[in-house]
């Protein structure tokens, strides 16, 4: 079989609409992810009683079960229990935040949980509050710390937008599959599929390795 590059030019255009959707799904989820993962590891490591138990179920229930079963439950049975229609790229958005939150949240706690008591007691004893000192001098410490864990995240869920194909969401992959349901040309799309996947994920993965050597602590 003669590998036809022609084919990759022609089904360029629709794959970049597929990796429009892919990073609109990335990021909206990992974004909201961060927000779930900062409000849950914070529970973890400063909680009370009430709140640790919480997180603590959230992130147990969320790891321990399959990211296609969580956007499975969103997409078909959240609508008939909560009698609302969720669009599937509503349902990708929210199963990547909750997904991508419960891991942030661990990696948020470690990261405060690395920065020594010594730093927070010296806060304290400076007058400020507890919420001050977290704000303003256990955060940065900890924000530095969980950087390349929080990269590495960033990269797992690119990837794991390719699981959306399930519920029919048109990202990247979802669109190469289209596109070779046309064509037949199985090896040249997903030759060209896999290395938009690599270039995108590379080149975050460049600039994330710069942003760390930046605010790299001493």
């Amino acid at each position: 079989m003669n590998f036809d590059w022609s084919v990759l030019i022609s089904a360029f255009p629709d794959l970049m609409q597929g990796l429009q959707v892919t990073l609109l799904i990335a990021f909206s989820g990992l974004a909201g992810g961060i927000v779930f993962g900062v409000v849950a590891g914070v529970a973890l490591e400063y909680g009370g009683r009430i709140s640790n138990a919480l997180a603590h179920v959230y992130v147990a229930l969320i790891r321990g079960t399959p990211i296609v079963v969580q956007v499975m439950f969103i997409f078909f049975a959240l609508p008939l229990i909560a009698g609302i229609r969720i669009s599937s790229i509503d349902a990708a958005i929210i199963t990547i935040i909750i997904n991508s939150g419960a891991y942030n949240a661990e990696i948020i706690r470690g990261a405060l949980n690395s920065v020594p008591i010594g730093i927070q007691e010296a806060g304290l004893a400076m007058g400020l509050s507890f919420p001050a000192v977290l704000a303003h001098i256990i955060a940065p410490l900890a924000f530095r710390r969980s950087l390349p864990a929080m990269g590495n995240q960033l990269v797992n869920v690119v990837k794991d937008t390719s699981i959306f194909i399930v519920i029919g969401v048109g990202e990247l992959t979802r669109r190469g599959q289209e596109v070779m349901a046309e064509n037949f040309r199985s090896v040249e799309i997903w030759s060209e599929v896999a290395a938009i996947y690599f270039v995108v994920i590379s080149a975050f993965a460049l600039g994330l390795r710069l942003l760390e050597r930046r605010v790299r602590l001493p």
